[in-house]
């Protein structure tokens, strides 16, 4: 049995999608890792799991020497650092863990899991601009630290990233890590319950005071602002003009770790006021936080599915891969630049963002042609095989037995 370390930036499942991913990553490897999660104790005491232990405060830079300290206390084969900037609140002292551990004797091997990288970078103040930049880049030239994640990258014996963006930015800015990089893409974040399509369908329609006939277009995922839902919104209120029986159904909660408790409330309550002011209270509803189960449900009952997100939509979109795994023919923005291998596997109807004229057009077209919506069904169901977390296990195990093969 391996026993890994996991450092999470926070390890509340249902409010943040990298923590959902944590759980799910511990689940599909536990039959040979033993795991044990590090987080803040906030999270740890909102779980009863006693794998799960809350060692900071925070990640401010004194919290550091607690986590070193039960680091080094936990036995353990790899340390395993599952890291996107939100989930530390953006805080940058993290990055200098490993070269703590390091100073401190620590001598297992460093995992970092990259979850985002290249679009956010630390700007502390009181530090001239152009002395950080000179700073940034000479650590970087000599293959010290990143100029975005500090000594994380560089101080890991093996990086993972879960999407094509990310590990082009890596290896562009550090060509002499590129032989430590692993690819392991994501896998959809809710699996498809059994259930056969027809009473899922008359599940969705009852549930929803929607008649049998009804045409169901959903939307999967945290309702945020950056995920186009007023765009939507006036798009679907086109498209009634057309297809009157058609009913938009948004299957997720908006209270997360990126909306916290009073800002959800707040945009929940402007998507809902929207909707009333569009005149469409009946043929839009909001499910809120519901289970697993209860979600797929939902979608294997509906017909279409839609992602308007503003900034497109890539094949690190777990909204994505679950719609794909219910065979919904699916309606996306794509992202700038265009996600390549989203757009070689035409998998989806792909639009512009931003843009409700295009996505009434494009949904409409797919209302409208059976043969299309069958092509991207079997299309996107095939697609998404490859995304199982039984994979994604495998390839962690092999690298977490190859650097410890290196130790012997």
């Amino acid at each position: 049995m391996i026993r890994i370390t996991l450092i999470a930036g926070t390890y509340q499942p249902d409010l943040c999608g990298v923590a959902h991913y944590t759980s799910r990553l511990r689940e599909a490897l536990a039959e040979e890792v033993e795991s044990i999660v590090l987080t803040t104790q906030a999270a740890a005491e909102a779980l009863s799991d006693d794998r799960v232990r809350g060692v900071v405060q925070n990640w401010q830079f004194a919290g550091l020497f607690s986590l070193v300290r039960a680091i080094q206390t936990i036995p353990t084969d790899i340390l395993h650092i599952q890291h996107a900037a939100g989930t530390y609140s953006f805080q940058r002292p993290i990055f200098l863990l490993p070269l703590l551990l390091r100073a401190s004797g620590y001598r297992c091997p460093i995992v970092t899991t990259v979850h985002e990288y290249g679009w956010w970078e630390w700007q502390p103040k009181g530090i001239p601009t152009q002395l950080l930049e000179w700073l940034k880049q000479w650590g970087q030239q000599r293959q010290w630290w990143d100029r975005e994640d500090g000594f994380l990258l560089t101080g890991s014996q093996a990086i993972i990233t879960t999407n094509a963006e990310a590990e082009n930015a890596i290896c562009d800015r550090l060509p002499h890590l590129s032989h430590r990089l692993h690819r392991i893409p994501i896998a959809a974040n809710v699996e498809v319950a059994p259930i056969e399509r027809s009473p899922a369908s008359q599940l969705v329609r009852q549930t929803h005071d929607w008649l049998e006939e009804t045409l169901v277009i959903a939307f999967f995922g945290f309702l945020h602002p950056v995920k186009g839902l007023e765009n939507l919104f006036l798009a679907f209120k086109q498209i009634l003009t057309t297809v009157p029986q058609a009913r938009l159904l948004l299957i997720g909660g908006v209270e997360s770790l990126a909306l916290p408790q009073n800002e959800a409330k707040y945009y929940w309550n402007k998507l809902q006021d929207q909707v009333l002011q569009l005149g469409m209270s009946q043929q839009v509803k909001m499910t809120g936080y519901v289970s697993e189960a209860i979600a797929s449900h939902y979608l294997s009952g509906s017909d279409l599915g839609v992602l308007p997100f503003n900034h497109g939509v890539t094949l690190k979109s777990g909204s994505l891969l679950v719609l794909l795994a219910h065979q919904l023919p699916t309606v996306a923005t794509y992202s700038d630049p265009p996600d390549s291998e989203l757009t070689a596997a035409n998998i989806v109807c792909s639009i512009s963002s931003r843009n409700p004229d295009a996505l009434a057009t494009a949904l409409l077209k797919l209302i409208e042609n059976p043969d299309l919506q069958k092509q991207l069904s079997a299309a996107g169901s095939e697609f998404v095989k490859q995304f199982s977390w039984e994979a994604i296990a495998q390839k962690h195990l092999q690298i977490y037995k190859s650097l410890l093969n290196k130790l012997k």
